[in-house]
């Protein structure tokens, strides 16, 4: 779990606020991103392990390597500078972008991607499937 303190300024004094993140017990973001229900505050910033993300489109498209290794340089130099973009449906969490941040990430031996994640339906996968 980590905790980070904002403070934002007021016209008059700072305010203060609290954002927290953690796993539950079956790998979905807190907040109830992993629930069926549609509808939400909008995308969260989480980590998520590789291994729980499913990639699709993986067979289909190749990525250029020496992209993927200059992202490698850059994410062991300075760590992942944007998330990747992730789509969950029903707890399950699908990745459509960020291919070659993906595979820096697992050629690094990196257990976790720093994800982007939004709610989406089935009809949002089929759509994004097409």
């Amino acid at each position: 779990m980590a905790n980070f303190v904002l403070q934002v300024p007021s016209i008059i004094r700072l305010r203060s606020f609290t954002v927290s993140a953690s796993s539950s017990s079956n790998g979905a973001p807190p907040g109830g991103l992993g629930s069926s229900s549609g509808g939400g505050g909008g995308p969260v910033i989480v980590e998520l392990p590789l291994d729980k993300i499913r990639r699709p489109l993986m067979r289909t498209r190749s990525n250029d390597a020496s992209k993927v290794q200059q992202l490698m340089d850059s994410i062991s130099e300075i760590g992942l500078q944007v998330p990747i973009d992730v789509l969950e449906v029903d707890g399950v969490y699908y990745g459509f972008s960020g291919c070659h941040r993906y595979e820096a990430h697992q050629r690094l031996g990196l257990p976790t991607i720093r994800c982007k994640v939004r709610r989406g339906t089935k009809e949002t996968l089929r759509h994004h499937l097409r």
